[in-house]
């Protein structure tokens, strides 16, 4: 499916190697004030840079909004734009590879797909719809002073630290990344098949090469003994301690929603790695420079954007629900 999101919709299309992407937005209410400027910002933030671990490809990603938006204002109609893709040179050495632990196997069995042009829609540059449509939602949730926040934790920056001072470096590196939703109100989220932290693990677990999602102490709580994890309320109703992550019983709690998402390294690398072509033949082949070494800092912006997205479905919902 292309479509995410249940009353605030983002429907998108478009992948690498098309003349543009673009999407529709779908839900959000009228008479916002929007500030384009800031969305641009972080689209800049996502964008191919000179940052050592990013992609050397070289994309403005300059959205064009078309409707839904009159004089910096949400007009309450479906908000369109588009992304054009300015640097678009798919790599002739390896279009037959089946690359080890991308889309193109998987895209063979289910679409009949034989050269990796076909797999554009598999591409990240489809992340950059995502963060249109999160920065236009982080706009709308201003008034309840709402923040999201994303970070690598500092495993991962310690990494990439130790790769920039190598310059023999040749692979690429996973990452995890630390998310902070705060001024959450309580009481978002159902309690049984659309749990807030399900709706939320299933938006992170959407973006590209991620492979694992926590929220609060997560995997951690399964060595733990419920007397420690146990959140404990004072006579204020207020918290000692947050290993929930913000979220109980599928419900937000009020506290800060805390959760982690793991990423996976990028599939493509420089060095020579061995696999088949879309034939069944044994092949050896390389990437360029045309690759990310590792999903951060890149990433950051498409999980605030995911998690906004998320935030605000949760809240026009919630206020639909009061409406009823």
């Amino acid at each position: 499916m292309d479509r995410f999101g249940k009353i605030y919709v983002l429907s998108d299309y478009g992948g690498t190697h098309d003349p543009f992407m673009g999407g529709t937005i779908e839900g959000c209410p009228p008479q916002i004030p929007l500030d384009l400027d800031q969305i641009q910002l972080e689209l800049a933030r996502r964008a191919p840079s000179d940052h050592f671990t990013s992609t050397r490809r070289k994309e403005p990603d300059q959205v064009q909004f078309l409707s839904g938006i009159q004089n910096g204002i949400t007009t309450g109609e479906p908000i369109t734009f588009i992304i054009p893709n300015i640097d678009v040179k798919p790599n002739p050495d390896t279009v037959d590879v089946i690359k080890p632990s991308h889309a193109s196997f998987t895209y063979k069995m289910k679409y009949g797909i034989t050269d990796n042009s076909g797999i554009g829609r598999a591409s990240a540059r489809q992340t950059a719809c995502r963060v249109v449509a999160g920065a236009i939602a982080k706009q709308v949730l201003k008034p309840y002073q709402i923040g999201i926040e994303a970070e690598m934790d500092e495993q991962t920056r310690e990494i990439l630290n130790q790769i920039q001072a190598d310059p023999n470096f040749d692979d690429t590196v996973g990452a995890k990344v630390n998310g902070k939703i705060t001024n959450l109100p309580a009481g978002l989220g159902e309690p049984v098949y659309d749990k807030f932290h399900a709706r939320l693990a299933y938006a992170m677990l959407s973006i590209n090469a991620a492979k694992g999602f926590e929220i609060g102490k997560g995997f951690q709580a399964a060595q733990m003994v419920g007397s420690e994890f146990n959140d404990i309320q004072n006579e204020d109703f207020s918290f000692n301690t947050n290993n929930d992550g913000g979220v109980q019983a599928g419900i937000t709690n009020g506290q800060d929603v805390l959760f982690s998402v793991a990423f996976k390294p990028i599939p493509t690398l420089k060095k020579p790695q061995k696999s088949i072509n879309f034939e069944g033949e044994s092949v050896t082949f390389s990437g360029n420079s045309r690759n990310d070494i590792c999903v951060a800092p890149r990433v950051l912006p498409v999980v605030e954007a995911m998690a906004a997205m998320v935030v605000l479905d949760f809240i026009l919902l919630a206020k639909l629900e009061s409406i009823s």
